[in-house]
C-alpha cells in the first residue's frame, strides 16, 4: 500500500472555512483530516502542497517515520505553518492506519481509557456578540448582561456542565468582545474591563445557578502584570480555570504562583521541544493541546511528557466535526484528559460535511468504536458550501 494522492477540500463556514486533507492510497483507501487555515494561519495548504511530493509513493502505515523525514525537511524553521503541515498529513495517514488495520485510532494509541468525554460549551457568547457572526450561526445578537444571563440558562438546559467564555464588555454602545481575534497593543487590564469581565462572570454564574463551571479565555491580550490583576479579581467566583496565552515559560509560572485559580494554557505550542520548557518551569494546572496543529501521535506524546510533570492535557477544538473526532481519540486515550472544547454556535450545514455527527449525551462526548477517526468527510456537502477564502488543489504521484 503506497500513498497516490494528496488533495485539501475547503469549504464555507460562515466566519471562516473549513479545510480538510484527504490521502489515497494505491488500492483506493482514504484517509481524512481537519486543519486551521483561515483563521490565522493562512499558507498551510501550500506548505502541504510543498511537502506532499516528498511522501508520494511512501507506505502510509509509516507515520511516525513519514513524520520525522517531515520534521527534518523543515527543521530550520520548525513550528509554525510548517507543524500545522505536517499535521495535517499526519493526521489524515492515522485514519488510513486505523481504517486499514479496522481499528478506531486510540487503539493505536493503547486503547481507550474512557468512552465518554465531557465537554465544555466553547466560545460561549462570543458568535453571538458581533451581528455579522451571529447572522451565521443562526443567533441573536448578545446587547447585555441579561443576555448573557440567559445564555447561561441555556448552556444549563442543554446539559453541558461547563462553558467557556471570552471576555465581554456591555456599555451605552451596546456591547464588544475585549480582545478576541487579535491583541490589543497597550496589553493592560483596567480596572472598567476587570470590572466588565467580573460582572459577566456573575451573569453566567446567575443564569447557570451555579452549577456549571465557568472557563475563561484571556488570549493573549495582557502582561503579566494585567494577568495577575484580572484573575486575583475573578478569585471569588472560583473559575474552572483561566486560560491565558504567553510565550515566556517563567512569566507564567510567576503568574501561577500569585494566583489561586487553576490555570490553562499552550494552546499555540508545537511539539514536546516547546511544551518541555514550560512543564520544567510547572507553568501551568493544564496544557491545552492542539491536535490539528500538532497532530494526534504527536500530541500523545505532548501528554505522556506532561503526565510525567502531573500536568492535566486537554484539546484545543474549536474547529469541526472531523477535528472534534480526532480530538476525542487523543482524550481517549490518554490517563491525564481533563476535559473537551467544543463549539456549539455554529453555521446549520455543518452537521451535513461528516458522515457521523459526534453523539453527545448529558454533555458527554461518546468516543466512537468505528476505524478510524469513526468519520468521514462528505465531499458533495463539502462541494455545496464553497470556500470564501481558500481554493483545493490535488498532488498526485
Amino acid at each position: 500500500m503506497k500513498i497516490s494522492t494528496i488533495e485539501s477540500l475547503h469549504c464555507n463556514a460562515g466566519w471562516c472555512d473549513f479545510s480538510f486533507l484527504k490521502i489515497t492510497t494505491d488500492d483506493g483507501l482514504v484517509g481524512y483530516s481537519e486543519y486551521n487555515q483561515s483563521y490565522g494561519s493562512r499558507g498551510v495548504s501550500s506548505v502541504i502542497d510543498h511537502l506532499s511530493p516528498i511522501i508520494i509513493g511512501a507506505d502510509p502505515l509509516d507515520n511516525d517515520v513519514i513524520f520525522a523525514q517531515l520534521y527534518a525537511t523543515t527543521r530550520q524553521a520548525p513550528g509554525g505553518i510548517n507543524a500545522q503541515a505536517i499535521a495535517a498529513i499526519e493526521n489524515a495517514l492515522l485514519d488510513i492506519k486505523g481504517k486499514a488495520l479496522g481499528v478506531p485510532v486510540y487503539q493505536l494509541l493503547g486503547g481507550a481509557q474512557r468512552d465518554r468525554l465531557r465537554l465544555y460549551w466553547s466560545h460561549c457568547g462570543t458568535y453571538r456578540m458581533h451581528e455579522d457572526m451571529a447572522t451565521h450561526v443562526g443567533k441573536p445578537v448578545l446587547t447585555s448582561l441579561d443576555d448573557v444571563c440567559a445564555l447561561g440558562a441555556e448552556v444549563k438546559a442543554a446539559g453541558y456542565t461547563g462553558l467557556k467564555c471570552n471576555m465581554y464588555v456591555f456599555n451605552e454602545n451596546g456591547g464588544y468582545t475585549q480582545g478576541w481575534r487579535r491583541s490589543f497593543p497597550e496589553r493592560n487590564a483596567e480596572r472598567s474591563v476587570i470590572r466588565s469581565v467580573c460582572e459577566e462572570i456573575e451573569a453566567f454564574n446567575d443564569g447557570t445557578d451555579g452549577d456549571v463551571d465557568i472557563l475563561l479565555d484571556t488570549n493573549f491580550n495582557f502582561n503579566t502584570e494585567g494577568y495577575i490583576r484580572m484573575i486575583r479579581a475573578l478569585t471569588p467566583l472560583e473559575l474552572f480555570w483561566c486560560e491565558l496565552d504567553i510565550y515566556n515559560p517563567e512569566a507564567l509560572a510567576y503568574i501561577r504562583e500569585r494566583t489561586e485559580t487553576p490555570i490553562a494554557s499552550c494552546e499555540s505550542l508545537y511539539g514536546i521541544r516547546e511544551f518541555r520548557q514550560y512543564f520544567k518551569a510547572q507553568a501551568m494546572d493544564v496544557a491545552i493541546v492542539d491536535a490539528p496543529w500538532n497532530g494526534v501521535w504527536q500530541s500523545y506524546k505532548i501528554a505522556v511528557l506532561a503526565d510525567a510533570h502531573e500536568v492535566n492535557v486537554a484539546p484545543h477544538n474549536f474547529y469541526g466535526h472531523l477535528s472534534t473526532m480526532m480530538s476525542a481519540h487523543l482524550c481517549a486515550a490518554v490517563p491525564n484528559f481533563r476535559i473537551m472544547e467544543i463549539d456549539v454556535d455554529e453555521v446549520p450545514w455543518k452537521d451535513d460535511l461528516v458522515t457521523h455527527v459526534p453523539e453527545i449525551v448529558d454533555g458527554h462526548l461518546i468516543v466512537p468504536d468505528r476505524p478510524g477517526w469513526g468519520c468521514d468527510i462528505d465531499e458533495e456537502a463539502i462541494k455545496a458550501h464553497p470556500p470564501q477564502w481558500t481554493t483545493p488543489k490535488q498532488i498526485k504521484r
